[in-house]
């Protein structure tokens, strides 16, 4: 291992001893605006933390991004820099993609040999969702415009540094959906004096199943589940008020506006059948990944000149990014990164076993130097 590796590697355990949760990674921003200070460059703390690195006299701009919040998840691995913060770990590679962003600014420190703005966006609490909103509410595009936007996601089970992507749809929205009941409860063995929400509610949840199984298109990739069924009902008291919760995934804006729909009028309809009264929440957390045929065909032809395998139209993901708000504003492109395909590198994200491999460390890091390269032109002094 070369010194540079031994550096990320380094820093990278330091980040995973010391995770910290969404909306609370205090000492974690503190060592990403320390560590690009130490490099020179402009650094602005909010939200996130932005470092600002500028060459020649361009006024061409791109962004990359890294998340750096945790998951609460107790840690079950044996390495020698498991989390030292009980219930908290870095489950979703979240410290690998914060450390290869920190390695590609010191590259680019050490030889800006472009002409340019690189802002380097460090993002908070990417687990729920708000982190990006967060920034961008805040106003980090006014006060930071960019051309074009940059993640990377480490993905397990694919082979050590496979860059894959795709034009257009690459992750999933996400909407988290309530449905509160309010019938009449009464005594088990007198059903008919009230109205058993129970019985309601399970009706809902089977009417539900088709939205996706006869009012979607058989391809449309939408995914409708109840995940919670809670009532007031006890051994032998019917209840009279339930609530089911649930999560629902789609990959077109018009799929999702469409599950919320046909799932009010469901709800709606049974209930009126029942004669209960039944209020539907239906929060969108994630929107979209939608990746931009530009930057995308870019990033391939990058991880190509790399000498990276490269798959640039990868099926898209089922899971949700919220780097899909900074697409949503700016032209972008998420990309996957593949972590390996054995033992706690080929565990699912978000595992208690899962852990984020060393190897992508200076891979990462030179992919975004060389994207930086390939989309700000060279400087004419150097």
């Amino acid at each position: 291992m070369d010194d540079f590796h031994h550096k990320l590697t380094q820093m990278r355990h330091a980040f995973h001893r010391d995770p910290e949760l969404g909306f609370q990674e205090v000492r974690t921003k503190a060592k990403v605006a320390a560590a690009l200070r130490d490099l020179g460059l402009e650094v602005h703390e909010g939200a996130g933390v932005v470092g600002v690195l500028r060459a020649g006299g361009g006024n061409r701009a791109i962004g990359l991004r890294a998340d750096m919040d945790a998951l609460p998840i107790t840690e079950a691995s044996s390495h020698g820099y498991v989390s030292e913060n009980p219930g908290v770990m870095h489950a979703c590679g979240h410290d690998g993609h914060t450390t290869m962003l920190l390695g590609a600014a010191e590259t680019l420190t050490r030889n800006p040999d472009f002409d340019g703005t690189v802002v380097f966006l460090f993002q908070p609490n990417e687990e729920h969702g708000l982190g990006a909103r967060a920034m961008i509410d805040e106003g980090v595009l006014e006060q930071f415009p960019i051309d074009e936007v940059y993640a990377i996601h480490n993905l397990p089970g694919a082979p050590v540094g496979q860059v894959s992507t795709r034009v257009g749809q690459i992750c999933a929205s996400e909407s988290l959906f309530e449905i509160e009941i309010a019938g009449q409860g009464g005594h088990a063995s007198m059903p008919h004096v009230g109205v058993d929400a129970i019985t309601v509610g399970a009706e809902m949840v089977l009417a539900l199943q088709t939205i996706v199984s006869r009012k979607m298109a058989p391809s449309c990739g939408t995914v409708v589940s109840v995940t919670e069924f809670l009532t007031d009902g006890q051994r032998n008291v019917l209840p009279g008020h339930a609530v089911l919760k649930g999560d629902a995934r789609s990959r077109e804006p018009e799929d999702r506006q469409a599950v919320e729909k046909f799932m009010r009028q469901i709800v709606n309809g049974i209930a009126a059948a029942h004669g209960v009264s039944a209020k539907v929440s239906f929060n969108t957390e994630f929107i979209e990944v939608i990746n931009s045929a530009a930057p995308t065909d870019a990033a391939a032809r990058v991880a190509r000149t790399e000498g990276l395998e490269t798959l640039p139209n990868r099926p898209p993901m089922s899971f949700s990014e919220d780097f899909a708000h900074f697409c949503a504003a700016v032209p972008g492109c998420f990309l996957l990164l593949g972590n390996g395909e054995t033992g706690p590198h080929s565990q699912p994200l978000h595992a208690a076993d899962y852990d984020f491999n060393d190897a992508l460390l200076p891979i990462g890091a030179a992919f975004w130097a060389a994207l930086v390269r390939d989309r700000l032109p060279a400087r004419q002094d150097t």
